[in-house]
This record gives structure tokens, C-alpha cells and sequence, in this order.
């Protein structure tokens, strides 16, 4: 059984990507969207290795979901962890005054209505205070409009047309 195993392993590596896809969906049930031949290579080794020889056992997979819980993790460090602990400490601290992100120069005001006319349509969309509006949806960023209009990527600020200022 090992050797009929390992037989397929060596045999995979010698597969295209396509072939590697195919056998995915085999073993797998399911296709996959990768086209990463190490991975894929993996993926299938793994499974095939499995089924040949068993899952991990039971207490294992209890042992990993208890280490992995998800409320155990930090995402920020706990409050007051980076809090000067001394009076030496307080009257060094300094307080940074905060400052608001600056809005991209390029930008008009919100509310104005960018224009222009691609493959024969006219595209309009609206500048908000935050991101831009674009039939009826919100979007981030210019490009991410642009991408929404032409299906693929593009600057944004290039396909409408704004350009850095002369005088900047």
C-alpha cells in the first residue's frame, strides 16, 4: 500500500497544472481557483496521504481547536500595556497632537460629478466626503471604480482625467 502511494506522489510531480487542478477536483470533490503547482502538489499529497493512512486522531484535532480558539487570540495589546508605569515615566511621555488625514489635493469637492466618456457611454460618478458614488453603490477609491467601469485595474485618478496640480 506505501509503495502504491508513494508511486502516485512521484507521479504527480510530473503533472501540469491543469492535470493537477483535474486531480483535485477527484480527490477532493471540489474544484479549485489555484494555479500554484507547489500547492496544489501539496494539497493533494496531503489528502491522498490521509486517506491512505488516516486523519490525525481525535484528541489531536481538540487539542489544535483549543489552541486556536479564537477568543484566546489579541488583536490589540491590553489597555494601559504601553502606560508609563512611573512618575518618571509620566513626565517624559509627550502627547502628539492629532492630526486628520489630508484630503488628496487632486479631489474636487464633495458633491461635484465626475465625467467622461468610455467606449461610447458617458460615465458619470459623484465625489462624496468619503469615497465616490457610482450607480447607486459607494465604492473607496477612484481606482476602484475605474475597475468597477472597465474590468480591470486602472488608476483611478488617470481614468478620470485629474492630474497632480502644476503648482504643487
Amino acid at each position: 500500500m506505501k509503495l502504491c502511494l508513494e508511486k502516485e506522489l512521484e507521479s504527480l510531480k510530473e503533472m501540469t497544472v491543469s492535470q493537477l487542478q483535474r486531480k483535485y477536483a477527484e480527490v477532493f470533490g471540489e474544484p479549485t481557483r489555484a494555479h500554484n503547482k507547489p500547492f496544489l502538489w501539496k494539497r493533494i499529497a496531503w489528502r491522498l496521504q490521509m486517506q491512505a493512512e488516516g486523519d490525525i486522531s481525535e484528541r489531536a484535532r481538540k487539542r489544535a481547536e483549543q489552541l486556536a480558539r479564537e477568543e484566546d487570540l489579541r488583536i490589540r495589546a491590553p489597555k494601559g500595556a504601553f502606560a508609563p508605569s512611573s512618575p518618571a515615566d509620566k513626565a517624559r511621555t509627550v502627547v502628539l497632537p492629532f492630526k486628520p488625514a489630508k484630503r488628496d489635493e487632486r479631489l474636487p469637492a464633495p458633491g461635484t460629478m465626475l465625467g467622461r466618456i468610455y467606449k461610447g457611454r458617458r460615465v458619470e460618478v459623484e465625489v462624496l466626503e468619503k469615497g465616490f458614488r457610482f450607480k447607486g453603490r459607494n465604492y473607496p477609491t477612484l481606482t476602484a471604480v475605474a475597475q468597477e467601469i472597465t474590468g480591470t485595474h486602472w488608476n483611478g485618478y488617470e481614468f478620470f482625467g485629474l492630474r497632480k496640480r502644476a503648482d504643487s
